[in-house]
């Protein structure tokens, strides 16, 4: 299949994507002088633009410059990015933290180098493309658990022992980034615990927003999995991401992880604008997280009166499920007509049959936002037909 044919069969199938450029990404923007509402931000607490965080990347950058200038093996490795990873294993309630380009190279880093040569892991059906990436580029066996099925999950442990030698590894997130809901972390956790496995959890969804002055699911529940991965793109208004665990599992995923050993360090200003957002949460003792929740709970009680079969509420993720890619891409577009920017989600992102619009609510949307937008939400699914 030619280039062209590849493109063509996308654009049948409605999963063609393309760069669409913004002036900014915040919850709310101008447009042509227009006013918009933006539902597919991930700045779940509106920090991206606040002056700390601002005041703080720019002293980075004028003390250290642009650049780390360097893997963080040879001479990239700053006394800023340590004193942020000490500060985020103390967030979690973990012993390490090392600090990678994106979340998604942490997970592409930390689960091969946790596998190591000879291993089996067993991963949620649903877990983030990182994680299944990451799973991949270990290149050892792997299985799927169906989602949040914990009986699976240890029927498949059951029923692939631990060979002599091998490592195991049981990979969740916490948060599930296109549905929104929950892992049964507890119950989890217990069932690796008792095959002798270790447990990889990402926080990325849930950090800054859940648990204990936003320390996440984990430390909400009392949980220490062998380790903890983060991206600092979202509540953070920030970038990078980090793992959390152990100071032995640290050191051998310093010398494993190929996505941290042959990358530049994270850049000044990113390090002190994360410092700067961990500073926040500790100081707002969970407000923050708290203040988005209820804002999200409220969106999803309006756009369940509207009619939308809503799932039950469990986190700023409000998927509007459609099934059809094109009526996804259609709905998605009459939103931009009025000014609403919330993206189609569809395969390979999520499963076939379940393209959806996934709302994100963030504490830039005020209950005036959320109602105009519901509304216009509901009108727009009654003249796709997506409600009755």
């Amino acid at each position: 299949m030619t280039p062209e044919q590849a493109l063509e069969d996308l654009r049948q199938r409605g999963l063609l994507r393309s760069l669409k450029a913004l002036p900014e990404n915040r919850g709310r923007f101008l447009l042509n002088g227009e006013a918009w509402l933006n539902f597919s931000s991930n700045d779940y607490l509106d920090l991206a633009h606040h002056p700390a965080l601002k005041a703080a990347a720019v002293r980075a950058v004028e003390e250290l410059g642009c650049s780390a200038a360097g893997s963080r093996l040879t001479s990239g490795h700053l006394v800023l990015h340590e004193t942020l990873e000490t500060a985020l294993a103390a967030f979690v309630g973990m012993d390490a933290a090392l600090v990678f380009g994106s979340g998604f190279l942490t997970n592409l880093g930390v689960i091969p180098a946790l596998a190591g040569d000879h291993a089996t892991i067993f991963c949620d059906r649903l877990n983030h493309a990182s994680l299944i990436d990451g799973t991949l580029m270990a290149g050892v066996k792997w299985h799927r658990y169906r989602h949040n099925d914990t009986a699976h999950l240890d029927d498949l442990l059951e029923k692939h022992p631990a060979a002599e030698g091998e490592t195991r590894l049981v990979i969740t997130d916490s948060v599930f980034s296109m549905d929104g809901d929950i892992a049964p972390l507890a119950e989890i956790a217990e069932i690796a615990r008792r095959h002798g496995a270790l447990l990889i959890v990402d926080e990325s969804h849930a950090v800054g927003v859940m648990g204990p002055n936003g320390a996440g699911l984990c430390a909400e529940l009392g949980l220490k999995p062998q380790a903890i991965t983060c991206g600092m793109g979202k509540a953070f208004g920030s970038y990078g991401g980090f793992v959390a665990c152990s100071v032995d599992l640290h050191a051998l995923i310093v010398n494993r992880a190929r996505s941290f050993i042959y990358s530049t360090g994270l850049p000044p200003a990113v390090i002190a604008a994360s410092r700067a957002a961990l500073d926040l949460f500790v100081e707002a003792r969970g407000a923050l997280g708290a203040d988005l929740m209820d804002r999200a709970r409220h969106m999803h009680a309006l756009l369940a009166d509207a009619g939308f079969d809503m799932p039950p509420f469990s986190s700023p993720i409000l998927p509007v499920m459609v099934g059809d890619n094109h009526v996804a891409l259609d709905f998605a577009a009459r939103l931009a007509d009025r000014r609403i920017l919330c993206g189609a989600i569809r395969p390979p992102t999520v499963p076939p049959g379940t393209a959806r619009l996934r709302l994100t609510v963030t504490r830039a949307h005020d209950a005036a936002d959320l109602t105009a937008a519901a509304r216009i939400f509901a009108e727009v699914g009654r003249d796709l037909g997506v409600l009755r």
